[in-house]
């Protein structure tokens, strides 16, 4: 691991970019050390720097966490390619003409998930071994990657997902397998989720602590105190 550039900012936290091997990455930490370390999962295209992961960040680092975000491949400043390009469009026009998408989705995020989830892997061993990051490790974002890496990595004691209508079938059939405590976050006017299969992916899941919060509002409506209410989360298991 490759530390690119650091700032300290206006709360303390220092902000660091780096890169492994191909990967780049954000690592935000707090003054305190060893702190436990959360993984921020954003969905498959959005940059690493999109102002709503980091203001989560941000205030997960605030409150005592190192927090660690990496680009997907093909996503965010990686190179992208052709066909990852093409099935993002076509998987946009089918959503905005209505139109069944589950055969692009499963063809697109599928195999990006089994592409995403060694990277976390390999991200996160690099991680541990800094004197400034201690475990328990939890994980917050993206539920097609967050589950996956619940069921092989043993080192994740829990985990925030996002949404969730949209889970390519070999997540939905490992949900069972997620045991570890669970914050599912679902906003109930998702346009790009469909609700009754979050809420029946959550029903699936294994765990037996495992809490559902839907709110009103759109896929960029989460209210500001899920802030909170996560940040006592993981609090409860991570410290």
């Amino acid at each position: 691991m490759q530390f690119t550039s650091e700032q300290r900012l206006d709360d303390g936290v220092l902000e660091r970019e780096f890169t492994l091997g191909e990967i780049p990455g954000t690592l935000w930490t707090p003054g305190s050390a060893p702190a436990p370390l959360i993984l921020m999962a954003h969905n498959n295209g959005l940059p690493k720097g999109e102002p709503r992961l980091v203001a989560r960040a941000r205030h997960c680092a605030a409150n005592g966490y190192a927090v660690a975000a990496i680009d997907a491949p093909g996503g965010g400043d990686r190179p992208r390619s052709a066909a990852a390009e093409q099935a993002r469009a076509d998987l946009r026009r089918a959503m905005q003409a209505g139109e069944p998408v589950d055969e692009i989705f499963e063809s697109f995020i599928g195999p990006l998930v089994e592409k995403a989830v060694p990277e976390w892997r390999t991200t996160l061993d690099a991680l541990l071994s800094l004197p400034e990051i201690g475990g328990p490790v939890g994980y917050s974002g993206w539920t097609a990657v967050g589950v996956r890496l619940a069921v092989v990595e043993p080192r994740i004691a829990a985990a925030g997902f996002f949404a969730g209508g949209y889970v390519p079938r070999a997540q939905r059939e490992e949900a069972r397998q997620v045991t570890i405590p669970l914050l599912f976050l679902l906003q109930w006017d998702d346009e790009g989720n469909p609700r009754q299969r979050a809420l029946d992916l959550f029903d699936a899941f294994g765990s037996k602590e495992k809490t559902l919060h839907a709110n009103m509002g759109g896929h960029v409506g989460t209210p500001w105190f899920e802030l909170e209410d996560g940040g006592r989360f993981y609090d409860r298991h991570l410290k």
